[in-house]
């Protein structure tokens, strides 16, 4: 490949969450993509950023995230710029955070192309991914698409979306006909029998000049705020342009705000393994078990007459389990949370009466 067509290539990554679903070792001062949730000795955001390095240069990868995990990127990969991190300066959902991207990325190379990547899932077949980012980045380079990954479903899963699309079209990168947010358990087993359907993994495709034309049709109100910072993008006056205007873009996913509206939205459906890591669940379904299908994780574990549970704790702590089964076991230094796995959806609004009675800190 040559230099020029790489050079071409961008990453707009988003670090911005707060993961409350990991709580108590996700919290908002150390969110899920900063920690090592698989215990294999580097944080998701690092692994996303490995991963990506495969094709885009280093300079080109762009981190979208929350001021207060300015440094903790910096800490955790060096050679990531300040003027690489993009603060938001409040928590908005992705449609502005992306046109934000976009623009700046335009403004620097208005050939660019670009994937828009969550920073905290987990993929095993990075060549297979970095090939199938390959592929799009070729289709967004000859036609004007707004392309995203669909992992084909080995599961009727309820904790998805699901992309539905035309599966009589020639080639890998096939035209989307729906989107549809996470099904009932019926639903999704129609899904999976139909066999034209994929997860949507929130991975994003397209030419940073596309995209942009996406947002003044789609959204008009929201292009014409930050219309205004045109000439200040990558400039030291920036971050004033975004204190007083960012707030007023409306609070919208980019699914919703542009993917469920456009009649150019493609997807490209792939067979190798990915999860969102959504849960604590799904960190086990990726995880080693005992022969009783016990997790552990960063913690050395006995287990009497004990099984299906998952433990993480900090500083490969011993854990002694007796007559335990079905609980999830997280300890990080100032909680200890014991919850049966039944009730694990129920974490968002535990983690809520904590702060509300011991403090905010602790969220």
């Amino acid at each position: 490949m040559t230099g020029s067509k790489k050079d071409n290539y961008y990453a707009i990554l988003m670090a911005g969450g707060v993961g409350s679903r990991f709580w108590p070792s996700s919290k908002s001062s150390n969110p899920k993509q900063f920690i090592d949730v698989l215990g294999f000795g580097e944080s998701l955001f690092q692994t996303t950023y490995n991963r990506l390095l495969k094709l885009i240069p280093a300079e080109n990868i762009y981190v979208l995230t929350n001021e207060k995990y300015v440094e903790m990127i910096r800490e955790q990969v060096p050679q990531i710029k300040y003027e690489q991190i993009v603060p938001e300066p409040e928590m908005r959902n992705t449609a502005p955070s992306i046109l934000l991207g976009a623009l700046k990325i335009y403004k620097a190379n208005p050939k660019a192309l670009t994937i828009v990547a969550p920073s905290d899932h987990w993929l095993k077949d990075e060549d297979a991914f970095i090939d199938s980012i390959q592929l799009a980045f070729d289709s967004a380079e000859k036609k004007d698409r707004l392309i995203t990954l669909g992992i084909e479903p080995t599961n009727p899963n309820t904790g998805y979306g699901y992309i539905k699309y035309d599966p009589e079209e020639k080639g890998k990168v096939k035209k989307v006909e729906k989107f549809t947010e996470k099904p009932n358990e019926k639903k999704a087993q129609e899904f999976l029998d139909a066999g034209n359907y994929a997860w949507n993994a929130g991975i994003f495709i397209w030419s940073a000049k596309f995209i942009i034309e996406n947002f003044k049709k789609y959204l008009p109100e929201m292009y014409s705020i930050f219309e205004k910072g045109e000439e200040i993008w990558n400039t030291s006056e920036e971050k004033e342009f975004l204190n007083e205007n960012y707030a007023n873009a409306a609070n919208l996913s980019i699914d919703y705000g542009i993917m469920e509206k456009s009649d150019s939205v493609y997807v490209i459906p792939v067979k190798y393994h990915w999860s969102d890591l959504g849960t604590w669940s799904s960190v086990q379904t990726e995880l080693p078990s005992d022969e009783e299908d016990n997790t552990a994780v960063n913690c050395r574990l006995l287990a009497y007459d004990s099984e299906n549970n998952i433990v993480s704790t900090k500083e490969k702590k011993i854990v002694v389990l007796d007559e335990l089964s079905g609980y999830i076991v997280v300890e990080d230094k100032d909680v200890l949370m014991i919850v049966p796995k039944s009730k694990e959806q129920e974490i968002k609004e535990i983690r809520e009466r904590v702060m509300k009675d011991f403090g905010e800190d602790l969220g």
